[in-house]
């Protein structure tokens, strides 16, 4: 049984389920590496215009699988570097997706699964997920994850999860913005369906252009070189063909082309 589960609801749409319920979708390498390799693949694809991350089975993701920390205990420090880098190259290759990933969350998200939740652009969540950063619970640190946690939380919210290592609700992840949309579980699939409707309605080239942007301009200076690159960015996509296409759409009451 493979650990990812690849499904194409349409050429549009890609879903990546965690496949090891059994163990509630912790990480160990081949987690890691078919993740990577997954996403990576997915973003090479033109028609692609969203991505839904998920878990099979009771939990979204519990974090390391203990019979990869046991080998852990036993590696010296330059594997112990090798191993955190494939974690921290996998993330980043989530992260760096172009079209928008949203997570669907259930059950558990803890440690590394936090990181899973946080490079997500679009997070819903199942009101009796609970989150944690446990690192420091077992003298560990959320190293690999903390830029995208960082991101998504809010550091003043990170420095109280990441040194008490306690367990956080749904409603309290929502309260500080990691969580986007907040649900019952059986409405968690219908949420999740929405959005996917709600960006594949949106122009292709535009959706990508906006994830793009927000990564550039967050924490910037408004300075003259930001204001002038902006300009540009929306110089470039009102002549492209979408932006054309779009507007003559929106103007002549008819759906765009990339609807039909």
């Amino acid at each position: 049984m493979s650990v990812i589960d690849l499904r194409r609801p349409s050429a549009h749409v890609a879903e990546v389920w965690l496949n090891r319920p059994e163990v509630r979708n912790a990480f160990n390498d081949e987690v890691i590496a078919e993740l990577t390799k997954a996403f990576a693949a997915l973003s090479q694809e033109a028609s692609l215009r969203v991505v839904v991350l998920a878990g099979h089975g009771k939990a979204f993701c519990a974090g390391a699988d203990l019979n990869w920390m046991r080998a852990m205990a036993g590696y010296d420090w330059e594997q112990n570097r090798a191993d955190a880098q494939k974690l921290a190259d996998m993330l980043w290759t989530l992260d760096q997706c172009p079209v928008p990933v949203i997570g669907r969350v259930h059950g558990d998200c803890y440690a590394g699964g936090m990181g899973l939740a946080a490079v997500c652009d679009v997070l819903v969540a199942s009101d009796n997920v609970n989150f944690c950063l446990s690192e420091a619970r077992l003298g560990l640190l959320p190293a690999t994850i903390s830029p995208y946690v960082l991101r998504a939380m809010g550091e003043q919210a990170a420095r109280r999860w990441f040194v008490t290592a306690e367990r956080f609700s749904a409603a309290q992840a929502h309260a500080m913005g990691l969580v986007h949309e907040l649900c019952a579980y059986d409405q968690l699939d219908a949420q999740v369906q929405g959005l996917v409707d709600v960006l594949v309605a949106n122009g292709p080239a535009a959706v990508r252009a906006c994830k793009q942007l927000a990564r550039d301009v967050a924490g910037q200076a408004i300075d003259e070189s930001l204001r002038s690159e902006t300009a540009r960015r929306i110089a470039d996509i009102r002549a492209s063909d979408e932006g054309r296409e779009g507007v003559a759409s929106f103007l002549g009451k008819r759906p765009p082309n990339w609807l039909v």
